[in-house]
């Protein structure tokens, strides 16, 4: 991951989009409690930031796994990695928000919590609420459980070379959602599974599967398709003003998939050495997994703090919303240096000992992504 600070920086852009749309969700409340009326920004889909998040998770699977394909052993290695990466920080974030829901239910706007319920949310398996919503206890958790199942599908492929493992790959998630939209409505979880949405992940693949065969772009063009997903994530394709409206895999995943690329297509050769603010948003980047976690926690927080005490008057709705972000961030690169990053090592070496195979002295020279 040293060697593409730009896809970090991007990471940290997609972490900052999410929590820019809570934080301005909190913000009319603390407007309300002062007995005003806020109006948050509405110019950018702010929740496009996930689809960023699924093209770039596609393409690091490939771009990271790029030297394991082909080995018997990588399948298993690969999701030791993957559940080492995932699992710790999001099961201790869904063990808080169990305990605040059983403790403290008036700091939250009521939750279901039935035992397999949340056996199924600490699984990744996708099961409905009582209103119909499929997601997890900790709603954040819906990207998860889409991160996980193609973990899954990833690992079925990658003991084949790369040249022949990525077309199925990416045939898979095509013929996934084709076969959900043939037999559709399908029963939860095989609905949510066969959810467009996944295409972004081969979106992503396919720019990883660039990349690692050497594909390159100049700044220009790079620069062009950075200004050019922005501009037509602006223009939120999902909503019909006048045209068509885009399924979100379009209006969101392509123009997401030409940030991506801009970042990514960069030769090391090409890549200039990062300044102050790349190296900072590097140092987001990193921690924009527990970013997206945590931002509620510091959000809710905050918004707490100004409702009950005089701090309201001092922080109008959109001061609010700096602060949250700079107390979400502050929080997130705090908690994935003392916690994700140990418990993450710690679970690696749980679930895979170190060992003389080639590719487990390989994996453990690697950095935590």
């Amino acid at each position: 991951m040293s060697k593409l600070p730009h896809v970090q920086v991007l990471r940290a852009f997609a972490a900052l989009c999410v929590v820019a749309f809570h934080a301005q969700n909190d913000a009319n409340v603390v407007a309300a409690r002062l007995g005003t009326r806020f109006v948050g920004n509405n110019a950018f889909p702010w929740l496009a930031g996930v689809d960023v998040f699924f093209v770039i998770s596609g393409f690091i699977m490939v771009y990271a796994s790029s030297r394991w394909f082909g080995l018997a052993r990588a399948p298993r290695v690969f999701l030791a990695h993957r559940i080492a990466r995932i699992v710790p920080l999001y099961w201790a974030t869904t063990g808080v928000y169990l305990g605040l829901v059983l403790l403290a239910p008036a700091l939250l706007n009521g939750e279901y919590h039935s035992l397999p319920f949340v056996i199924a949310s600490f699984l990744f398996v996708p099961a409905a609420r009582p209103d119909g919503l499929v997601q997890p206890l900790y709603s954040l958790g819906w990207t998860l459980n889409y991160e996980m199942f193609f973990y899954a599908l990833f690992a079925s492929t990658i003991a084949f070379p790369r040249r022949r493992a990525l077309p199925v790959l990416i045939g898979a998630l095509v013929l996934i959602v084709g076969l959900g939209r043939a037999f559709a409505p399908l029963p939860q979880p095989f609905g949510f599974w066969t959810d467009p949405i996944i295409l972004e992940f081969a979106f992503g693949v396919a720019l990883g599967w660039a990349c690692v065969e050497g594909i390159f772009l100049n700044g220009p063009i790079r620069l062009a398709l950075a200004l050019a997903g922005l501009a037509l994530l602006a223009l939120d394709l999902t909503q019909a003003r006048g045209f068509l409206a885009l399924p979100r895999p379009l209006a969101y995943g392509l123009p997401a998939t030409l940030l991506v690329a801009s970042a990514a297509l960069v030769s090391s050769e090409r890549a200039r050495g990062p300044d102050a603010l790349i190296r900072w948003g590097v140092v987001l980047g990193d921690a924009s997994y527990a970013l997206y976690l945590l931002h509620p926690f510091a959000i809710r927080a905050l918004r707490e703090i100004a409702t009950r005490t005089e701090l309201a008057g001092l922080i109008a709705p959109w001061p609010f919303v700096v602060v949250s972000i700079i107390c979400s961030a502050t929080a997130a690169v705090l908690v994935n240096r003392f916690f994700e990053r140990p418990a993450t090592a710690a679970a690696r070496r749980l679930l895979e000992p170190a060992t003389s195979h080639p590719l487990h002295e390989k994996l453990a020279r690697e950095p935590v992504s």
